[in-house]
């Protein structure tokens, strides 16, 4: 009977593992980001990734199209110590199941910008109108279907700087407000999990405080275009400063009411070379992560401004800059705080109802009525993301990697696997096509506390529990 006993109960904790995916999905709660399955917050600490830069997205690649490139790249980011990188466009037509579970295999997640420099691709800042139609809508839902099915995307950003002057402040923010609404409803109707969806902003003084304060209120009419998070792109501490001299402490006094999670989106000024990156030691300190939930140094590859932390070479190889080496050091020596000091130190906001009027910002619009409701009705047709089984060889690079002096690198050549896939996480999303009824019924699900990814069929799990009672 003991030896039953024993037998059962290893049986039904095999059975759980197979049910489950081990990627854990990241959800706000409160002003911070939070693992599903730990309950532990989670901070941004990531960098900006884009490879040739925007303009280097076509018809035929993105920065996650290029398996050998992203084994190249990601065992580079494992090196850095990051959790996360933001990408700001890729092209949904292509495949990335390969990129994508390379990233979770490494325990890396992404944010997604769903714009794009393609044509029909992005909202024009200074006529949103002639742009924001259900062609552009019809890209940003494919873009958010085939994301939305890996459980290591942590969130869409719906812009970057569209609002950074005084004539795009005239024409954009209810464009944007309205964006970040409507993506909200599609992955409400369509995705398998609530994915949050925020907003990157230029940090121009004119528009620090009216347009985090307009995206971030909540129009009763429409309480869905309510930012999730809100992203700043800053660059004022350059080289050795402080809080003080740096403007850090206005900054953080800005947002300390903020009632969404806010980042970092980018940071890292180049005015003085290399990089020192001293301000991540206070980002990660008690006088900014009660506000800031961490950032993402600008950026990954060098480009013609002049911002890498490595550089592709014309035979292929890549070279690690000193400013690589710099962020690793701060990087790889951050502690993140509990949730127990957070909940200390962290002072919780409700959100806001919308003014009549924000500074220096025009709010009106006429933007069409239920633009869109069609294509959120019905969906838009896409190849839904999804891991793969990956080859060990796949994780490894055969790039020729030279130091910051331009000496081979002696560091490793394949991606650690700090996240073990499990048959759930394998499985795809097969059935979901094929009945709206189960797609209902997982999406009332989606947050149930025990599990943190795509379940496998419930028949599928009895039959593995089945054969192993009689096997």
């Amino acid at each position: 009977m003991m030896v039953f006993s024993s037998t059962f109960i290893f049986l039904i904790l095999e059975l759980v593992v197979l049910c489950e995916a081990s990627v854990h999905t990241i959800q706000i709660k409160d002003k911070h980001f939070v693992d599903t399955v730990t309950g532990k917050p989670f901070f941004i600490k990531g960098v900006d990734y884009q490879p040739g830069g925007s303009s280097d997205v076509s018809e035929k690649q993105d920065p996650l199209s290029n398996p050998d490139a992203c084994a190249r790249d990601i065992l580079l980011f494992q090196e850095l110590g990051i959790n996360t990188v933001r990408i700001y466009s890729i092209n949904p037509d292509l495949n990335h199941d390969a990129c994508m579970t390379m990233l979770a295999m490494a325990g890396i997640y992404l944010i997604l910008d769903v714009n794009s420099p393609l044509q029909k691709q992005h909202l024009n800042r200074y006529e949103p109108w002639t742009t924001y139609n259900e062609v552009y809508l019809e890209h940003v839902f494919k873009v958010v279907e085939q994301f939305s099915h890996y459980n290591n995307t942590l969130g869409f950003f719906a812009g970057n700087e569209i609002v950074n002057d005084k004539r795009s402040a005239q024409y954009s923010p209810a464009y944007v407000k309205e964006l970040i609404g409507t993506m909200k409803n599609y992955i409400s109707a369509h995705s398998p999990r609530t994915i949050p969806v925020g907003y990157s902003a230029a940090d121009d003084l004119n528009y620090r405080v009216s347009l985090s304060e307009y995206l971030e209120c909540k129009d009763d009419d429409k309480p869905e275009n309510s930012v999730d998070f809100y992203g700043v792109n800053s660059y004022q501490w350059c080289g050795q400063q402080t809080m003080q001299t740096s403007g850090y402490d206005t900054l953080v006094d800005a947002y300390r009411s903020y009632s969404k999670p806010v980042f970092f989106s980018e940071f890292g000024c180049n005015k003085v070379l290399p990089r020192q990156f001293q301000e991540i030691g206070y980002l990660f300190s008690e006088e900014m992560y009660s506000v800031f939930c961490g950032g993402l140094v600008y950026e990954f590859s060098q480009e013609d401004n002049n911002y890498g932390l490595v550089e592709y070479q014309e035979d292929d190889s890549v070279q690690l800059l000193a400013d690589f080496e710099k962020l690793k050091s701060h990087y790889q020596n951050i502690e993140f705080p509990s949730m127990k000091t957070l909940k200390e130190t962290v002072q919780m906001e409700e959100t806001p109802s919308c003014a009549e009027d924000y500074e220096n910002l025009k709010i009106e619009s006429k933007i069409a009525k239920n633009l869109g409701s069609s294509l959120i009705k019905k969906g838009v047709k896409v190849e839904k993301g999804k891991y793969i089984d990956i080859h060990e060889d796949q994780l490894s690079t055969n790039v020729t990697i030279l130091d910051k002096h331009g000496d081979r690198w002696n560091g490793p050549k394949k991606i650690e696997i700090r996240q073990s896939l499990t048959l759930a996480d394998l499985e795809g999303e097969e059935q979901e096509d094929a009945d709206e009824d189960k797609d209902d019924l997982k999406r009332k699900h989606r947050n149930s506390a025990s599990i943190s990814g795509p379940l496998l069929p419930l028949g599928l799990c009895l039959l593995f529990f089945t054969f192993s009672l009689f096997f």
